[in-house]
């Protein structure tokens, strides 16, 4: 069976939802339960950048934080709704540059709601720092949401509308 253009790009999508999810969740359990983040932290990696434990209640930059269970529920219902949405893009995606950056969305908005559910906050363990300026903390699935926004944003400016397969 030859696949058309619009499988490749759904193929591709959820082969990097799948793998984005599964490194996030990979990352998370080994620094929670193998290298043992919580009695090591802070870790001094470079002079700007240090592995710690932090517990996110909230969406990015620790906005909307969760302190109840009623509120807890609503993050998921966002994350859900804002999930579902995505899907219905990628199944309706052309090219295999949306494929891809709707695919490393959706796997870090998954990876992120597993966290909520399992622990009731997302672990981050990312920190960046110059002097007395300070980064949020974050994590891998932080980082496939913003590249998949940033190659969607990419795309947008630079190739023109048609399919690619």
């Amino acid at each position: 069976m030859i696949a058309t253009a619009q499988t490749k790009v759904r193929l591709i999508g959820g082969a990097s939802a799948f793998l984005m999810l599964l490194v996030d969740q990979a990352h998370k359990l080994w620094m929670l339960n193998v290298y043992d983040i919580v009695s090591r932290q802070p870790v001094r990696v470079l002079p700007f950048f240090d592995l710690v434990m932090a517990w996110n209640k909230g969406v990015s930059y620790s906005l909307f934080e969760a302190d109840s269970d009623l509120e807890l529920y609503a993050l998921l219902a966002v994350t859900a709704a804002a999930t579902l949405f995505l899907a219905v893009w990628l199944w309706r995606a052309q090219t295999r540059l949306s494929g891809l950056g709707l695919g490393l969305i959706i796997g870090g908005a998954i990876g992120n709601g597993i966290d909520r559910v399992a622990y009731g906050a997302v672990a981050d363990f990312f920190h960046f720092h110059v002097g007395s300026f300070s980064w949020y903390v974050f994590n891998l699935a932080d980082v496939g949401i913003v590249a998949g926004v940033g190659l969607l944003l990419y795309e947008s400016f630079t190739i023109p509308d048609q399919p690619q397969g």
